[in-house]
Order: structure tokens, then sequence, then C-alpha cells
């Protein structure tokens, strides 16, 4: 009865608490976005698409109506708006102002002028060259009629061929039936009673999964299994929210350098029971997924080797056990296939109706879309070209062979890393730029699909709205931008962005800059960067928000700065490679050169204080900053962080560091190179982290107690991947005061 009641207690506390959070949230949130107007754009298009209208927002809790003509190319107020609020209101028999005009479900006439809408509960039809009123009377709606005899839709259409569907057990001609037996393939005609053993060299921990028939009923497909020998990673749950004793936490974890389970491919001739195994090589990562050709005399499969240093598309023939490569990549480096997730697309994209595949590659040095032959294996051309990076895939139209894609690194003059928006055939013809602007852009399409609204913005400057042509990507016309003001007089100060050769010399290294919301020029302030190099992205900010980035850190007296360095994505593929082997790097031979030239425009820039701070790859990177660079990181704080790729997923680490695990991962590690921190460290870590095994961290403490270094380090209990919760943000700030600016943290044990 005690722990019930406890338990509805901690119940109702927590509902209350999040009903409190999101009442500040909410309220937060209101105020930001009510001080920013004609921000969006919320289109309602004609059923013709030849016009569209929508309502801004503004001061005060005015609004305003827009009409855009889409044939005129013009914007302009959908009325008069004075003249409407009072024909309005004498009809309405209210007063009503201009600019808090009520009107909904608005549908413009243009060749008759006149707008229809609901306003005061009741429907009117205005004519806009006098604005007087009519009103509409809402027809009754009539009971619907019941329909009969109804065909199901599916069944109008013409049918297609069914794809061939393998069968696992009984041939397709119905005379045999496959099985496994003591870990071997066997047959048995359906008919008859003798079984025929196919194989022998299936044995317990190298078995045979279920095979694969052919479409001729003669030959079997079937995988030899050998799992895999993963360990394990044990978390303890030291605080249990019922008490008792601690748990133990096992679960299976695969490390770089692990046995994979892998999978053997095997052919059998039914008829002269042979074996062969064709030599297409184990699959040792990722299981094989079988895509069959519609006749069913095909299957092919996406080949990873360990290491991400070849791609393959194999497909083999079922009748005769021959093989062939359809793409074959090979990569000095790696090649990116752990997070295509990532790009909108798959590396791979099947083009069946033309026997073809749109393939992601960086061989060329830049992200870029390739059209492949299937039957030849050939690549019939380049589908994009040039020094600039496909970042998603937003449509691939194969009826009018067109892909609809977004890019950065194609306008001169820009930060490379905003989006932009482009049509291109399948051939690499009719390349057309969607979007211009100097900013990130998001559009949205008329449902004609002729038209976009084209929003972009940067971190800073506000939205910018445009209406552009389809066909060209030409500017029909502006629409709107972004009125700020009071979010400018209520003291927010836009981030700036800065841009610095790297250590080459030559490539742009971009970042931005947020200082406190006090700031003096003549005063000098300390620097903090929020780090993450993640080789998986790149992680600057590049659109407009109307919240104060880094608040919480600007309000303490820090200037607080986040750099995109070599060796992350999203721009070349030598910029990228920077990281192979050598996630240590982390791009700071760029950094601290971004550093640097910022400082010698801006004294108040203090580099000889400088902290730095992040959590998983970023709690790993900033640890790194004070092992490999001392003589310019004073101060890190690292969170969850991944110390030695040894010790964490396989699958993200052997991406970037390869395969076999060498003495390169050693040189990349923080426990390893543990004896030379001189700077300050803060080490958090949460005791049940399922991401990155907390052993990390602790290991990393044990070696710097060896190597008789002085550091802080706070474990969470109960606590996962993260930096530790309100504890652990209270200690990070606390340390960063202390050791940045000289302000030594309260004695909470007394105040609290």
């Amino acid at each position: 009865m005690k722990r019930t009641y406890c338990l509805f207690i901690q119940f109702y506390l927590s509902i209350l608490i999040t009903f409190v959070f999101l009442g500040v949230c909410s309220c937060f949130i209101g105020k930001a976005s009510a001080n920013i107007y004609k921000s969006r754009i919320n289109a309602q298009w004609s059923g013709d698409n030849s016009h569209f209208w929508y309502r801004n927002d503004l001061a005060k809790g005015h609004r305003e109506f827009v009409l855009v003509d889409i044939t005129e190319g013009t914007r302009r107020l959908a009325f008069d708006h004075k003249k409407m609020a009072a024909s309005l209101s004498n009809i309405g028999k209210v007063q009503l102002e201009a600019g808090k005009l009520p009107l909904e479900g608005l549908k413009f006439d243009l060749e008759k002028s006149t707008v229809s809408f609901r306003a005061l509960g009741r429907s009117f039809l205005c004519d806009l060259k006098t604005h007087e009123l009519t009103k509409i009377e809402q027809p009754k709606k009539l009971p619907k009629e019941k329909k009969s005899g109804t065909k199901n839709p599916r069944n109008n259409k013409e049918a297609k061929p069914k794809s061939y569907r393998p069968s696992r057990e009984i041939s397709p001609d119905g005379n045999w039936r496959a099985f496994i037996r003591e870990h071997n393939v066997f047959v048995r005609a359906r008919e008859g009673e003798e079984e025929i053993q196919l194989s022998e060299d299936g044995k317990d921990g190298n078995s045979y999964q279920a095979p694969y028939w052919s479409p001729n009923s003669k030959n079997l497909f079937a995988f030899r299994v050998q799992p895999g020998a993963v360990g394990d990673v044990h978390l303890i749950e030291s605080s249990p929210r019922d008490g008792g004793r601690a748990n133990l936490r096992t679960r299976r974890y695969a490390l770089p350098g692990d046995k994979f389970t892998a999978h053997e491919l095997n052919r059998f001739d039914v008829e002269k029971k042979t074996q062969t195994k064709p030599e297409v090589g184990i699959i040792d990562f990722r299981g094989p997924r079988l895509r069959w050709t519609q006749d069913g005399r095909y299957f092919r499969y996406q080949k990873i080797d360990r290491g991400h240093q070849r791609l393959r598309i194999i497909e083999v023939d079922t009748f005769t056990g021959k093989f062939r490569n359809i793409i074959d990549e090979v990569s000095e480096t790696f090649i990116w296939t752990e997070h295509p997730k990532d790009l909108g697309v798959p590396l791979i994209n099947w083009l069946d109706e033309t026997n073809e595949i749109i393939y992601l590659s960086e061989e060329d040095g830049w992200r870029h879309l390739y059209l492949v032959d299937v039957k030849t294996g050939k690549t019939k051309n380049q589908i994009t070209r040039g020094k600039f990076v496909v970042r998603y895939v937003d449509r691939i139209d194969k009826e009018n062979r067109q892909i609809w894609f977004r890019a950065s690194g194609l306008n001169k003059g820009q930060d490379p890393y905003l989006m932009h928006y482009y049509r291109v055939n399948f051939d690499g013809s009719g390349f057309t730029a969607l979007t211009d602007g100097n900013g990130w852009h998001n559009i949205s399409y008329s449902p004609d699909r002729k038209y976009i609204i084209d929003q972009y913005s940067r971190v800073d400057m506000a939205p910018v709205n445009e209406l552009r042509r389809v066909s060209d990507g030409s500017l029909v016309c502006e629409l709107e931008k972004s009125d700020i003001t009071e979010l400018e007089a209520s003291g927010w100060k836009a981030p700036e962005v800065f841009r610095a050769n790297g250590r080459d010399g030559k490539t742009g290294i971009w970042g931005i800059i947020a200082r406190p919301k006090d700031f003096d020029p003549k005063k000098k302030y300390p620097v903090l960067e929020d780090m993450y190099a993640g080789p998986h992205d790149s992680y600057v900010p590049k659109q407009f928000s109307a919240g104060r980035r880094f608040s919480s850190w600007t309000d303490m007296g820090f200037v607080v700065v986040k750099i995109d360095g070599m060796g992350t994505a999203n721009r070349s593929k030598a910029f990228h490679d920077v990281c192979w082997k050598n996630l240590k790097d982390a791009g700071f031979p760029d950094r601290i050169l971004w550093h640097k030239a910022y400082a010698e425009k801006n004294p108040w820039y203090d580099i000889s204080r400088v902290g730095i701070h992040g959590g998983s790859a970023g709690g790993q990177s900033s640890t790194g900053a004070l092992l490999f660079h001392p003589e310019f990181y004073k101060i890190a704080v690292s969170s969850c962080g991944c110390h030695d790729n040894r010790m964490d997923k396989a699958s993200w680490n052997e991406q970037w560091m390869g395969y076999p695990v060498g003495p390169h991962y050693s040189e990349s590690s923080n426990i390893d190179n543990a004896h030379r921190l001189r700077g300050r460290l803060l080490l958090i870590v949460g005791e049940l982290d399922n991401n990155v095994p907390p052993e990390s961290t602790l290991r990393l403490a044990d070696a710097l107690i060896k190597a008789n270094k002085d550091f802080d380090m706070i474990v969470v209990p109960g606590a996962g991947h993260g930096g530790g919760g309100r504890h652990g943000d209270r200690r990070r700030k606390d340390f960063f005061r202390k050791y940045l600016l000289g302000i030594e943290p309260p004695n909470y044990n007394l105040t609290n």
C-alpha cells in the first residue's frame, strides 16, 4: 500500500512538472514567435493554380491578407482592409478594425473581381471594386446516397505481372521439398520417401540456412552461416528506483575487430547432386538481402567489405551459378555506407522498368549521382558533376527521367554548406537551379508543381520568401521579408558568421560566434568552443533562429563559437578524408587557425583563455584537444565520450577508422595518450549509457590516475547517454566559470 501510494504521488508530480514545463516553454515560444512577423507563408492555392492568398500576422494582433496573381506575377493586398472592415461592420452590426478582420476560407474569382469568405458565423460575397457584401445562403446538406455495386478500384487497374517470389521449401514445379537437417541441405521428392543430402560441410556453429529455389526447380542456393563472436557490454544500475541491490544490465555489443556473423553462398544442382561455391566472397558485414528479378532468373545483393573500402552490387544467375559485379567501387580511404539515411536517399536506387540504377558515389572527389546500366554494369553517364555536394534526393521521377535534389557548394560567394534546390535529367542535361538567394532554402510546391514558394535564411539573416518558377528557377515576385524589429528591440543579436582559411591555406573553414548580451568591445572575453566533429555530418547552424543561441553560456560572460573543421562531411571527399584512421585530428589544425584569424581582427577575443566541451564523439574530441593541442586549449569538459575507438560500436568506428584494428586506433586513443594531459579536465558519464559504454570514460580515468594526472569526474547514477542532467549541467558551468572567469562556485551544500 505504501509503495502504491508513493508511486501515485510520483506519477502525479511528474504530470504536474510536465505541464508546468510545457506551459513555460509555450510562453517562451509564443513570445519569441510574436516578435517575428512575415516570416512564414501558408499559401492557399486556387483550384486552377492561377493565384493564391495568405495571411500575415502583424504586431499588436493585427493581420493582413495578401493575394498573389500568378499570371500577372504580382503580389498585392487582397482588398482594401478599411473598406472591407466598414462593409462587414455595417452588415454584421458590429465594429471591426481593419487590421483584425476575422475572415476565413477566402475564395477569389479574379475574372469577376470577387471574393467569398466566412466571417461572423456567416458566408459573404464581396465585390472587390466596391467592397459591397452580399450574404450567401449555404445550401442544406443532402443525405448521402448509398452506392451499390461499387467495384474495388484495384480491380479496375490493369493487371501487372507478378514478381517472382522465391520458395524456401517447395520447388516451383511442386516436385521437391527442401529442408535443413543436422545443419545440412536435403531435398526429398514430394511423392517419394528417399532423401537426398546435398551438403556435408554444415555443422554446429556453421549451419546452413533455409535455401532458395531457382525458378526452373533444378538449383538451390543457400548461405552457410557461421555466427560471430561478439562480446557483451555490462552496465551497473547502482540505484534502482525500487531500492534493493544494484542491477547488472548486459547486452551484446559489437566492437571494432570483433568477429561478425559470416554468410557463405553455396549452389546445389539437384539432378547432378553437386555443390559449388560462387567466388563472391564471405558476407561478414550486414546480413544478405536478396533482390530477385521479376522472372526469378537472377538475384542481386549489396556487399560491403569490413572497413568500408569496397562496395559491390553482385548479380547471381540461378541457372548457371555464375555471378558478376554490376557495381564494384573501391576506395583507398572509405566509402560512406553507414549514414546514407542522412542523404535522404539510398546509395542504390533501382529503376526496374528500364533496368538501370541511380548510384550515389564520391568516386570523382565529390558526392554525385551516376546512372548505371544493370545489363552491362557500365556507367551510362554521370548525372551530376562539379565541385559541389549532393545532400538530399527529394524525388526520382521515372516517367520524365528527372531527379529533384538538394545540394550545397554551387553558389560562389556563399557559405558552401547552404542548401539549395535543383532539378536534372537522368542523362545530366537540363540542370536547373530552383533557388538562388544567399541562404539555407526550404521550398513548398504549388499543387501543379509549376511554382515554388522559396523561404531562405541564415543565422544572421531573417527569412525571405519568394515565388519562383519550376521551369527555370526564375523569380516571379518577392513575397515577404521577415520583420524582426521587435525582436531586435528586445536585445536579440544575431550570431556572427566567420570564414578563415584552413591548414592548406586556401580551403574555407566556416563557423559562428555568439557574443554576450551586454557585449563591450573594450573588454576581454574568454572563448568557449561547442565541439562536435563526428565525421558523419556538419554541425554549424545555418538557419535563422529567434532564440538566443548559447545564451546560457553567453549570459555568463563567454563568447561561444561553433566550427566545422576538416574531417567532417558535406564538403569534398578530400576534406572528409582527413578523418580516415585519424579521428584524433577532429579538424583541430583548422579550428586553431580559425580562432587565431578571428582574434587578429577582434582584440576582445581572448585566445589565451579557450575552453572546449562536447558529448559522445564531441566528448572524445574535447578531451583530445587537451591531449594533442595543450598549447591552445586549456580547459575541457567531456561528456559520455568515446575515448578509445576500439571500445565503441563497430559499425560507426570501422567506417572511419577502418578494419582491421591497427596501431592507428591507439594513436587516436585518449586512453593511450592520457599521459599528455596538461590542462584542466572534467569527465561526465552516465552509468547506464547504452550508446557509448561508460567503461570508456572509466578506463580513461584509470589511465589518468596511473599517469599521476589531476582531473575531475562525475559518474551520474541512473543517467544514460548525455551530459549528466541538471547536476552535470551545473558542474559543467561551474567548471568553466572557475577556470576561465576565475569565479569560485558557491558552496551549494550551504545555499541549498
